[in-house]
């Protein structure tokens, strides 16, 4: 989509069967300093949200072809434009039910000019405010991005072998969780915990990480100690998602044989337990410094035998599901 005549104001649509009222908001935007189209009917206002990118559509309610409601759910579907709704039929229709509708503001007929200026104005004002905060928010975004990176990095200084494996169970865990059809900030806020999850591990020699065989009462406990490290390490810093008890709960178990807290069930948070289903799948059918892998079939009967008991029952069901249905695989 462009904008027309080269500028940057705001561009209005206005959709009504009346020439006159066209006409005379027409004339009005473009007095106040914007850009504005006029359509007769919702047919040639689609064809304008298709080839231009409209901020504000204002549009009476009762049209041919279809009501400003339902032009308004196209639109709120499709596009990003505001939307003013007008009528004359006050008597039949409510604001807040507009406004519940997707409607910015809602007018009644006749229309005042300098009333409809000014309405507009606020529109766009707010219009412009939630761009902003969009984009602060992505700088916010990509400024945690940075940290979580350059803490990811640091783990793969110390330990390769490590981030290959925290970034393999963020693909397994984000895959859960958006089959489990969580929300996107959600499975954001999974995925930078889980590539980030054994940051602890940099608290542990590496000669006990590698370490073939049985491991010592004391080196398991130090293998142990990484869930709260990992969260010591990031608990000072405000992320806008709860890294740090994430990761502090990942080794816990449904039954309270985990660690470090020894939680049950209804106390460990959903994005732990989709991290701890994915870290042991990895960790069972993936190559390990000390051993080969022990394959898919074993970690399949892993996270199976010990469902509802060890694992959250719905967290398996999926992953099971999408290894025996391969709609997820790791990277090679």
């Amino acid at each position: 989509m462009e904008k027309t005549l080269g500028t940057e104001s705001e561009t209005i649509l206005v959709v009504d069967d009346d020439p006159g009222i066209r006409n005379l908001l027409q004339a009005g935007i473009q007095m106040a300093g914007y850009q504005c189209f006029a359509a007769e009917s919702p047919t040639p206002a689609l064809a304008v949200l298709e080839k231009y990118a409209v901020d504000v559509v204002v549009a009476d309610i009762k049209m041919p072809e279809m009501s400003g409601i339902e032009l308004t759910h196209i639109i709120k579907a499709r596009y990003s434009a505001d939307v003013i709704i007008m009528t004359g039929f006050i008597e039949d229709f409510n604001y807040e039910g507009i406004i519940k509708q997707g409607a910015s503001d809602f007018l009644q007929k006749p229309v005042r000019i300098a009333e409809f200026i000014a309405r507009l104005k606020r529109v766009i004002a707010e219009r412009r405010s939630r761009i902003d905060l969009k984009l602060n928010l992505e700088k916010l975004r990509r400024a945690m991005e940075g940290i979580v990176e350059a803490i990811s990095v640091t783990v793969e200084m110390r330990d390769p072998y490590t981030a290959g494996h925290q970034k393999r169970v963020a693909d397994l865990a984000c895959a859960i969780a958006q089959e489990m059809q969580l929300d996107e900030d959600t499975v954001y806020g999974l995925r930078m915990a889980s590539v980030i999850h054994d940051l602890g591990k940099i608290t542990v020699p590496a000669e006990i990480l590698s370490k073939p065989g049985q491991l010592s009462a004391l080196e398991y406990e130090l293998i142990k100690s990484h869930v709260q490290a990992g969260y010591d390490i990031l608990k000072q810093i405000e992320f806008p998602w709860p890294l740090a008890e994430i990761i502090l709960q990942h080794h816990e178990r449904l039954d309270g044989s985990g660690y470090p807290r020894a939680l049950t069930d209804g106390q460990i948070m959903l994005p732990a337990r989709i991290l701890s289903v994915a870290d042991v799948f990895e960790t069972i059918a993936s190559h390990r410094p000390y051993r080969p892998s022990l394959g898919l079939a074993r970690a399949m009967e892993e996270i199976r035998e010990n469902r509802g008991r060890l694992y959250d029952e719905r967290v398996v069901d999926v992953c099971l599901a999408l290894i025996q249905e391969e709609r997820f695989n790791f990277p090679s």
